[in-house]
C-alpha cells in the first residue's frame, strides 16, 4: 500500500459534496485508488474511490464540465 499526501490539495466534487483531497491511497493494481477528502460544508473526512470523485470545473485548465 502507498500513501501520498497531496500538496497542493485537489478540489473535488463527491457524492457527499465539494471538498479537498488531502491524500491518496493505492493498495495495488487490483484495487481502486482511494482519495481522502475533507468535505467543505460539514468538515467530514471521507475516503472515496476514484470512480466516485471528480476534479472541480476549472476553465483555466480546460476542464469545462464535470462528469456526473
Amino acid at each position: 500500500m502507498s500513501i501520498l499526501q497531496l500538496d497542493p490539495q485537489i478540489p473535488m466534487t463527491t457524492p457527499k459534496g465539494e471538498g479537498y483531497a488531502i491524500a491518496m491511497l493505492d493498495y495495488s493494481q487490483d484495487h481502486d485508488i482511494l482519495f481522502v477528502i475533507v468535505i467543505n460544508e460539514t468538515g467530514e473526512i471521507w475516503t472515496l474511490p476514484n470512480s466516485q470523485v471528480r476534479a472541480v470545473k476549472n476553465i483555466s485548465m480546460g476542464r469545462l464540465c464535470q462528469d456526473k
